[in-house]
């Protein structure tokens, strides 16, 4: 999935980020899903960089999913990313983390993700359920498991 900076994905992304309100920040993940490319925060991370000079657009309120600043390769970007968000409220620990419990934004719905709200990650919630993918983090259990057996109760 390659895109131009002029590409209507692109274009959906910069509307989310726009309407990312003072003191609350948003994560990559976050603003792709609710720019409908759920699964393609890097997309995110993709128009951010291709952002020409002089544009208006508060691009300092997405964070990474951790609630940390992302690293970049000039370190000068990622120090005043962290400024401009402590001037708007927004705290970090000692870690270099914020509480995206306390700072996130939890915008209204909207057509694309009618019913639900789109949170950290890939949950989402629907009528009062989490649910996520098909296993979400954890393995399937396996069934009927038989333990191996050694040579010496083999005999017994």
């Amino acid at each position: 999935m390659s895109h131009r900076p002029g590409d209507s994905a692109w274009q959906r992304i910069y509307a989310v980020i726009r309407r990312i309100p003072r003191g609350r920040v948003a994560t990559y993940g976050q603003v792709a899903g609710l720019a409908g490319l759920r699964g393609h925060a890097r997309q995110v991370g993709y128009a951010l960089r291709a952002l020409p000079g002089g544009v208006s657009l508060p691009w300092h309120r997405v964070i990474n999913a951790a609630g940390a600043v992302s690293p970049r390769a000039d370190p000068s970007w990622t120090v005043a990313q962290r400024r401009m968000l402590e001037a708007e409220g927004v705290t970090f620990d000692f870690a270099g983390r914020t509480s995206l419990r306390r700072f996130q934004w939890k915008p209204r719905t909207h057509s694309s993700t009618k019913g639900q709200t789109v949170g950290k990650g890939d949950r989402k919630t629907r009528k009062g359920k989490t649910w996520r993918g098909s296993f979400g983090n954890r393995r399937p259990r396996k069934k009927n498991r038989k333990r191996p057996v050694k040579a010496a109760e083999a005999g017994r």
